[in-house]
């Protein structure tokens, strides 16, 4: 090949022996037996074992080498005994014999091994990142992304999708998290923003003219850290159609998909024809708009039951004539599960920061329905019927109760949901099941200050004519807006397009911006859209998402490149960082401690 190898350190097979060969790579491992010394050489394709005999010259040099140190090794390919092949390489019918060495590349002490099932602090991974992908798993699973990336690439290609590039510096726009501000030198007190996403850029496409476009995209927004979401940046596949309905993004996203998790995973995908949930539904069965269908547990609302003279459960009865809510879960014959599986529930809810759960298991005895369980007493006969009813519920099942204003009650539910699931090994690791959420409503009130505004994408169309639209109780409006979502992670949120500039002043009307601000936020595109329009939508699922679900990683950080820390700092590159006076006088900038 060059200089520097003949072959890869996974090509060499018994058909090579005999052959001479040179090889380059990282030692991996070594062992010394005394008159042999054996050495893993490791490159980016595989291992290949050499070995030297001590009287070789080679033998002192590469005997006093550290671990990670790239070497250079010529010698000849002699094939293994039958008893000394090792059938987990894919060189383990053969060995390098060397003959002579080269040092490429020396090595300080490992601040973390390379190789090494220890788990080691992520400052110390990040700030030695270089080192961490060195490893298997997490060099696989880059090597997943770049291979997910081109094929997502070429199935775009496939069905007609231009791929175009949106500029990186552009102009503030409130879409749902803080921008990351960019000042200009040749405008003074001026500031660009990175791309929160290609949101205007990519409607703007569709104004030009282009009917199908995608791009893989970098994404900026300035956001806290969690286990799905990285700080800082991200990558997300970028889609916009013209001329084009809700269900036509979802048959060209649901193929795709399918295509992707059944090329790069031997999970089974749930359903083809991915299940449509209202947002409404979604917050009823699931406590959430990421719900998990994995899961087979439902959520119930039992509010009005507890309103019952049936049901003498005082406590509950109260708050929800206070105007609280009471959700149920029911589990599948679970009344023979011991004491200590429902109040481990109860007190793990009590920990998340709720009141706890209560709870009864439901029996029949000589024909008599009845409950048992803390609260179970508090039932009558004829209050459990109407329960089992309600929750669908058997004889031999047991039901968790949640009460509480309403947001309280679906986030604890939803999380209820998952861990009750987790306890009873529910839950099917080897498939993929998603689901398209629906129907989000166009605004939302913050409970604290009343102030209407967008629930979702500013830009989203509503639903219904637009004579129809209830402009008088916006909270009743419904938006063509959209989450797909996969295993309770949501992969992306997308929408249909509103369009048409008068709409659009009205809608941002109702969330506080006059017509002038959003003429100076929005300038482009409101300009764009009064010159003809065509009717788009489109969608953005996030890749790093895809290949964390792909590569079945809990955290996303595990399947990015460089990503940041919890705190969204470069430990190995070291930032953000300060910059000099003259950087800042350049930019007409002054820090004030």
């Amino acid at each position: 090949m060059n200089i520097y190898r003949t072959h890869n350190c996974n090509e060499l097979s018994a058909k090579n022996s005999g052959e001479k060969v040179v090889l380059s790579g990282w030692i991996h491992k070594k062992r010394d037996h005394g008159n042999l010394l054996f050495i893993d050489l490791r490159d980016n394709y595989g291992i290949t074992q050499c070995v030297v005999q001590k009287d070789d010259s080679s033998f002192s040099e590469l005997e006093k080498l550290r671990l990670e140190t790239v070497v250079k090794i010529e010698g000849s390919c002699v094939k293994r005994s039958s008893e000394a092949i090792n059938p987990e390489l894919t060189t383990g019918e053969i060995e390098v014999v060397i003959s002579s060495s080269e040092i490429l590349g020396t090595c300080n002490e490992l601040p973390m091994p390379v190789f090494s099932d220890q788990e080691y602090s992520e400052d110390i991974r990040l700030k030695y990142r270089f080192l961490d992908l060195r490893r298997k798993k997490i060099h696989q699973n880059i090597i997943l992304r770049s291979k997910v990336i081109s094929y997502i690439r070429d199935k775009m290609k496939e069905i007609g999708f231009l791929e175009f590039q949106t500029p990186i510096l552009t102009a503030s726009s409130p879409e749902g998290a803080r921008d990351f501000l960019v000042p200009s030198r040749l405008n003074p007190g001026k500031f660009y923003a990175l791309p929160q996403a290609p949101q205007q850029f990519k409607q703007l496409i569709m104004v030009a003219g282009f009917d199908k476009y995608f791009q893989i995209a970098p994404c900026f927004r300035d956001e806290d850290a969690r286990a799905d979401r990285s700080p800082g940046e991200f990558y997300q596949l970028d889609i916009e159609m013209s001329f084009v309905e809700q269900e036509d993004v979802f048959l060209i996203l649901e193929k795709l998909m399918s295509d992707v998790f059944s090329t790069f995973s031997t999970k089974k995908i749930l359903n083809t024809s991915f299940p449509r949930i209202t947002y409404d539904e979604a917050l009823l069965k699931y406590g959430s708009d990421k719900p998990d269908l994995r899961n087979p547990l439902l959520i119930y609302d039992t509010t009005n039951l507890f309103l019952s003279d049936e049901v003498k459960f005082e406590i509950f009865k109260k708050l929800v004539k206070a105007g609280s809510i009471v959700r149920a879960i029911k589990t599948k014959n679970t009344t023979e599960k011991p004491r200590s599986f429902f109040d481990g529930i109860d007190k793990w809810a009590k920990e998340q920061g709720a009141s706890g759960l209560a709870y009864l298991t439901i029996e029949n005895n000589s024909n008599i329905i009845s409950a048992k369980g803390p609260v179970g007493k508090l039932f009558s006969e004829v209050a459990l019927k109407e329960l089992m009813s309600i929750c669908d519920a058997e004889v031999g099942d047991s039901i968790f109760f949640a009460c509480g204003a309403k947001s309280d009650v679906e986030k604890i539910t939803a999380q209820a949901r998952d861990k009750i699931a987790k306890e009873l090994n529910l839950i099917d690791e080897n498939v993929f099941a998603f689901c398209w959420v629906i129907d989000y409503p166009m605004f939302e009130m913050d409970p604290l200050t009343k102030k209407i505004d967008f629930s979702h994408n500013p830009f989203s169309m509503p639903q219904g004519k637009r004579e129809d639209i209830d402009f008088a109780n916006p909270l009743n409006i419904k938006a063509y807006q959209y989450d797909i979502v996969c295993n309770g992670i949501e992969l992306s949120s997308g929408a249909i397009r509103n369009h048409v500039p008068e709409l659009m002043y009205k809608l941002f009307d109702i969330a506080g911006y006059s017509k002038k601000q959003v003429d100076e936020k929005f300038s482009g595109m409101i300009n764009a859209l009064s010159y003809g329009a065509p009717p788009h939508g489109g969608i953005a699922p996030g890749i790093d998402r895809i290949v964390m679900l792909l590569a079945d990683e809990k955290n996303i950080r595990e399947v990015t490149m460089f990503p940041m820390n919890q705190s969204a700092q470069d430990l190995m590159m070291n930032a953000p960082s300060e910059v000099s006076e003259n950087q800042l006088k350049e930019l007409n900038l002054k820090i004030i401690k």
